[in-house]
């Protein structure tokens, strides 16, 4: 076999700022890879940024870069865009970083504005309301749903940057300081920054160290119902508390409405995925709680049914392996998986894009840091911020998973109708960032 040998580009792939933005990202993109044949008959070939994982943080990352003018290709071991899964609800934070990156204006067009939080006891008692704006005017909370954020993220790349069915299967360190993917149909990457972004299971994580996260205690059964003639619930977040058992629902669009059960399991149990089963324990968790909840897990497709095992992982300083190994980090829940009660996964995920591309363009387009410093500059602002958030999260959802009859008595008489106040817990989704 002949090999052919095509020489690249000077590293890194930046031109000067005074180029016009489109010739730039053009250009980055239609860099000249080095190829040639590897030993085990499949394509070597070297990259200069590889995003791990076409989620949420892949595809931010991959944007946020595009914004600073630095170019990346994405691997996903899926077909396609896994774009199954429900909804996401980004509070101000996700939405800023969102406009940041140039998509915020066309997903808030399709999805609707949140007013207030009602929290109801599981007869449909209401405990306690907000309105949201009442709290914080600068406030906005909309749920999207998972399938248009990907599209709409992937939309904003240039072509061929996503190269499914690219699953890793083994991580190497190469040479001068490059790490070698070797992926499952036998070709290999040598890439000289890897930002992995590869979901809470990350092969990357665990390849620096990292361990499994922890099982939480409880379970999620999530959904979106479908209204084709109009849904009936006011744009508010209800969220309603029973014995080991939670949940909350709240509008997406005039036809959607986002819906979570959580509950108390000792282990996370076999992956089920059957709907029928699905539909049947949510509604014996639930069947003795106020219809209101019911007749829209009764609106809900089969195919909207998801059952997921709640996971997080402490980041404890001087304990847990560093966010980066040299040329290779963590973005999002690659690094830390957080439970849902704050509602800040996603937005955190969409925090980091935006930091890391900020620390990399340092890097690579100014020069005035290495790779690796600005990787731990990324870590030192991001830390702070995670660590409390992952805590704070898993001790709410610890307190609301109790199933005590006096303890839940006294939450649903006492603590949320008394004690319970909008604007501290809203606190956390102030955030700020350089502007890409």
């Amino acid at each position: 076999m002949a090999i052919v040998v095509l020489m690249p580009l000077k590293w890194p792939f930046c031109l000067p700022s005074s180029q016009p933005k489109a010739i730039h990202l053009t250009k980055i993109r239609s860099r000249i890879r080095s190829m040639a044949s590897s030993e085990a008959g499949g394509v070597s070939r070297r990259e200069d940024i590889v995003i791990v994982g076409a989620g949420i943080a892949g595809l931010a990352t991959a944007v946020s870069l595009q914004r600073v003018g630095i170019g990346s290709v994405v691997l996903e071991q899926a077909e396609s865009l896994r774009t199954g899964g429900t909804s996401i609800t980004f509070f101000k934070n996700g939405w800023k970083v969102l406009d940041a990156i140039g998509v915020g204006s066309q997903l808030r067009s399709q999805y609707l504005e949140i007013q207030g939080i009602v929290m109801k006891s599981e007869d449909g008692r209401e405990l306690r309301s907000f309105i949201i704006k009442d709290e914080d005017e600068s406030q906005e909370v909309r749920a999207v749903e998972r399938r248009m954020l990907l599209e709409t993220l992937a939309s904003q790349l240039p072509p061929n940057t996503i190269s499914f069915s690219s699953k890793i299967k083994n991580i190497e360190r190469g040479k001068k300081d490059e790490t070698v993917l070797k992926l499952e149909d036998d070709s290999q990457i040598s890439a000289k920054i890897v930002i992995a972004c590869d979901g809470t299971r990350s092969p990357v994580a665990e390849w620096m160290g990292f361990p499994d996260p922890n099982y939480v205690g409880y379970c999620a059964i999530r959904g979106i119902g479908f209204y084709p003639d109009g849904q009936p619930v006011e744009p508010k977040i209800n969220y309603v508390y029973g014995r080991g058992v939670r949940a909350g629902y709240l509008p997406i669009s005039s036809t959607k409405v986002y819906w979570f059960l959580c509950f108390n399991s000792p282990s996370p149990g076999p992956k089920i995925t059957d709907p029928f089963m699905l539909r049947q324990k949510t509604n014996k968790l639930i069947q003795n709680w106020s219809s209101d909840l019911l007749d829209i897990i009764k609106s809900t497709p089969d195919d909207m049914f998801i059952r997921t095992p709640l996971v997080d992982r402490w980041l404890w300083p001087g304990i847990s392996p560093p966010a980066s190994v040299g040329n290779v980090v963590l973005v999002g829940d690659a690094w830390h998986p957080m439970t849902p009660n704050l509602g800040q996964g996603g937005c955190c995920a969409l925090e980091d894009s935006v930091v890391l591309a900020k620390k990399l363009e340092q890097a690579l387009k100014f020069r005035t840091i290495s790779v690796e410093d600005a990787f731990k500059a990324y870590e030192s602002e991001r830390w702070p911020r995670i660590f409390p958030l992952i805590v704070r999260a898993n001790l709410m959802g610890a307190i609301l998973q109790l199933d005590n009859p006096l303890v839940c008595s006294l939450r649903n008489n006492f603590i949320l109708p008394k004690l319970v106040q909008l604007g501290p817990m809203l606190e956390h989704t102030n955030f700020e960032f350089e502007p890409l």
